[in-house]
């Protein structure tokens, strides 16, 4: 049920201002959240083209994600099913080698009463290190090792967690040299991505 308070938080978000003079490319909050969502997509930080159209995962990344979980866009984007968190909500910028870290601003101020909104979740899928350090209650030394010991952490908790690499193109390198992903995580993270929805 959305309530009052659901919705000024949200407008709160939405309207965050809090790290506006570290965003080169100014403030725009991009996130998906509905109480009655069952999934969450707990990630890093939007890219250029995500801050461009305000869509989480409106890019070559979402269309990877979406086939490993073999959903449609219509239920990918159905707030009720899925709710869609990175750890940053706003585009960073560019480093050196790709998009910068996401500001730490947003876990700090908004995670915690964002997460309390979802009392539905039944598996929370966490995209990269950032997202893994938060949402992991132990981590392992390497993304690699963490994402290996998938089956740790899907039936460990009252609510699955599955972690996963970034499905950006970038990391095409590390899914050739890490067959098992797909051939051993990407069954299981349908079959359950299925059961739920």
């Amino acid at each position: 049920m959305v309530t009052d308070s659901f919705i000024e938080l949200i407008h709160s978000v939405r309207s965050c201002t809090l790290c506006a003079e570290h965003l080169p490319h100014g403030v725009r909050p991009v996130l998906q959240i509905n109480p009655k969502a069952k999934i969450l997509i707990a990630g890093q930080a939007p890219g250029r083209k995500v801050h461009e159209s305000g869509i989480p995962f409106d890019d070559a990344s979402g269309d990877r994600l979406r086939e490993w979980m073999q959903v449609s866009k219509e239920i990918f984007y159905n707030d009720e099913d899925i709710a869609i968190l990175p750890m940053g909500f706003c585009y960073p910028g560019t480093g050196k080698s790709g998009d910068l870290p996401p500001r730490p601003e947003c876990e700090i101020a908004w995670r915690e009463k964002l997460m309390q909104q979802l009392p539905n979740l039944e598996l929370i899928l966490v995209i990269g290190q950032y997202a893994q350090s938060y949402h992991l209650s132990e981590k392992k030394k390497t993304l690699t090792e963490t994402v290996q010991c998938w089956q740790e952490y899907i039936e460990a908790d009252e609510v699955s967690i599955l972690p996963l690499p970034h499905p950006s193109p970038r990391n095409n390198i590390w899914l050739k040299r890490n067959p098992w992903f797909e051939i051993d995580v990407l069954p299981t993270l349908k079959k359950r991505i299925e059961d739920i929805l």
